[in-house]
């Protein structure tokens, strides 16, 4: 039997890279999945592809880091799927300045996107998980969230944020058979990595002992483990799939 089989999961940023990579191996395992994306365009042919192999997906447009559209999007999960059992908390953004230089919108914007948006998508599961007795809520982080990058403090700032939540959220939630970790990759070859400037990513790879990026297949496994009943004994854990950038 597939291990997600009749699991009802979520994932965030669902319309490309790691995202997109998660929510068809979810469906692949038998899971429903709700494809969530602020670009309604891209998560529909993501789910059009689930739906081609044989799965089951839903598309839905919404801004993660917005506190009314999110209760809105997790809504209409519920009106078509169910109660929530997996939360993939993936959608994020990244951007480069140094802090001097940093205005106080891309600071918001950043922890807006990549923290906050953790703290409304998770608040919208748990009421339903602890229904259910199970759970799983997974968070994307960075393994510069352990070790911080020049010109990257906001980024830095807010994957470091992810951490301290999923660590603390796992301890309010543990006793209710609800898991909540954390991923923590390097450089992924994914969009949002392409976007960010080639030679700060160029610098970045002659730095790794693995000499290049990662690639989503690589990160798919480990995601999938937290997701099923064999992840059950990681609990406030931190995945860290990065080529060596860091050893711990």
């Amino acid at each position: 039997m597939s291990i997600l089989q009749g699991k009802i999961a979520v994932v965030t940023g669902a319309g490309s890279g790691l995202g997109q990579g998660v929510a068809q191996a979810f469906a692949d395992e038998g899971a429903s999945v709700a494809l969530i994306d602020q670009d309604i365009d891209a998560v529909e042919k993501v789910s059009e592809n689930i739906k081609g192999r044989g799965g089951m997906a839903i598309s839905i447009e919404a801004d993660v880091g917005n506190e009314i559209s999110v209760p809105d999007a997790f809504s209409k999960v519920r009106g078509s799927l169910g109660e929530v059992d997996i939360l993939v908390n993936n959608a994020g953004i990244d951007t480069t300045s140094l802090l001097e230089d940093m205005s106080l919108d891309l600071w918001d914007n950043m922890i807006r996107v990549n923290l906050r948006s953790m703290f409304l998508c998770s608040r919208e599961v748990i009421k339903g998980m602890k229904g259910k007795g199970w759970g799983r809520i997974i968070n994307f982080s960075s393994q510069l969230a352990h070790k911080g990058a020049p010109t990257m403090v906001h980024y830095c700032a807010s994957k470091g944020g992810v951490l301290s939540f999923s660590r603390a959220l796992a301890y309010e939630l543990i006793d209710y058979g609800i898991t909540v970790n954390s991923i923590c990759p390097g450089p992924i070859d994914t969009p949002l990595y392409m976007d960010i400037p080639e030679e700060w990513r160029a610098a970045k790879e002659r730095s790794l002992p693995i000499g290049r990026p990662g690639n989503v297949d690589e990160v798919v496994p480990t995601v999938l483990l937290l997701a099923s009943d064999g992840g059950s004994n990681y609990v406030g854990a931190s995945m860290n799939m990065n080529g060596g950038d860091v050893m711990v």
